[in-house]
Order: C-alpha cells, then sequence, then structure tokens
C-alpha cells in the first residue's frame, strides 16, 4: 500500500515542483523588473516588454495545469494554491471570502479552457473591478472584468446577450476570450493588456505595468503559502 501511494504521488509531486520553480524564477524576475521601473522610469517600456516575456514562460510551465473547485477537507496541491489565492484576495480587497473564492475557482478552470494564465485574470479582475461583480462604468463596461458589450456582441450571443455580463462565470469567462484574443494577436502580454484595456497609445504601458505588478504580489502570496504548507 506505502509503495502504491508514493508511485501515485511521485508524478503529481514533480508537477508541483516544476511549476513552483518556473514561478519562482518569473516572480524574482518580476520583482526586479518593478523596482528598477521605479527607479529608472525611462526605462519601464523596455522592462515591461522583458516582464512580458517572463510571464509567457510561466505560463508555458503552467498551460497543463486543470482547474477544479475549492472543496472542504483533504486538498490537492491545486486546491490548496486557490485557497491561498482567495484568503489573500478576500483580506487585501475586503471582500467575502466565499464569494471570492468562487470568482478563484473560475479563473483557474476557465484559464485552463482558453489557456490564459490564472493569475493574469485574477489581477485583471483586481485593476478592472476590486472584484465587484456589479460594477460598471461610464462607458458601459459591467462585471468583474469590465467588458463592454457593444464590443463582443458575438461572444455574449451563447449567453444570453448583454444582462449575462452580471454572471461572475460568464463574465471571467468572456473576459479571457478576449484577453486570449489579444495574447494571440500581438504575441505578448503588454500590448494584449493594453488592447484589453483599450488603451493602446498610453504612454509607458501604464495598464499594463498595473496588472502584471499585481500579477506578481499574487505571486508572492502564493509562494508564502506553499512555503508555510511544506
Amino acid at each position: 500500500m506505502e509503495t502504491t501511494e508514493s508511485a501515485f504521488r511521485l508524478p503529481r509531486l514533480a508537477g508541483a515542483l516544476r511549476l513552483w520553480s518556473a514561478a519562482r524564477s518569473m516572480l524574482a524576475m518580476l520583482g526586479l523588473t518593478v523596482l528598477v521601473a521605479a527607479m529608472l522610469p525611462a526605462a519601464r517600456e523596455a522592462l515591461l516588454r522583458q516582464s512580458a516575456a517572463w510571464a509567457e514562460t510561466w505560463e508555458d510551465a503552467g498551460a497543463n495545469v486543470t482547474a477544479g473547485t475549492i472543496q472542504p477537507g483533504a486538498l490537492g496541491a491545486q486546491e490548496r494554491d486557490q485557497r491561498a489565492i482567495a484568503e489573500f484576495l478576500a483580506r487585501r480587497y475586503r471582500v467575502a471570502q466565499d464569494a471570492v473564492a468562487g470568482f478563484v475557482a473560475t479563473a483557474y478552470r476557465v484559464g485552463g479552457e482558453w489557456k490564459v494564465d490564472p493569475l493574469l485574470l485574477l489581477a485583471v479582475m483586481a485593476v478592472e473591478s476590486r472584484y465587484n461583480p456589479v460594477a460598471e462604468s461610464n462607458l458601459g463596461a459591467k462585471g468583474l472584468m469590465q467588458v463592454i458589450p457593444k464590443f463582443h456582441a458575438d461572444k455574449l450571443a451563447g449567453h444570453g446577450g448583454e444582462g449575462a455580463l452580471l454572471d461572475p462565470e460568464v463574465n471571467i469567462q468572456v473576459g479571457a476570450q478576449i484577453l486570449r484574443e489579444y495574447l494571440r494577436r500581438f504575441g505578448e502580454t503588454e500590448t494584449a493588456l493594453q488592447m484589453y484595456a483599450g488603451a493602446f497609445d498610453e504612454p509607458n504601458s501604464a495598464y499594463a505595468f498595473k496588472v502584471l505588478a499585481e500579477r506578481a504580489r499574487l505571486q508572492q502570496a502564493l509562494k508564502q503559502a506553499r512555503r508555510t504548507a511544506v
């Protein structure tokens, strides 16, 4: 029985270690990017391009991770990660942990479907709506990821139209689909984020910088939680 259990756990452990190693490397470089960019504003754009490349490397490393909902009781590595992220976000943004846990689980599931880093999706939500599922802007952007329905009617048609954007799962799914299209079109994260925000001409890619910095914080929280769990 012991031998069988060990054999079952080894592949999972190896996968977790590879993901942890990739996340650690990306986080270290992103942290350096944020520090240097703050000291040298003139170099900010070039540094953002490099941080986007590191982010893409992390996404490739985690591309095969599947997602599930957070369950009580015995937790797998991925469920522990989701719970740690939910706890961090609940504290940081002062939102109910049960609600944000649902957003986290959806981000992992949808991220797996569209091959978008779930932490990038969560970082976009943080910047766009601060996890308010009924947020609405003066321009008509709605929900967690502030999707503007008139620009994405084709993606909403299968969900029942504009009103579906107030369903967090639909909103995150459509947001992930939009972001994935931009990632494919432009081939790197910084420009995709700027396009997502409708800020392609924004000086110094300030929106992308803000989202990537938020993702770095999520990575740091995840790293700390994994270290504590060992």
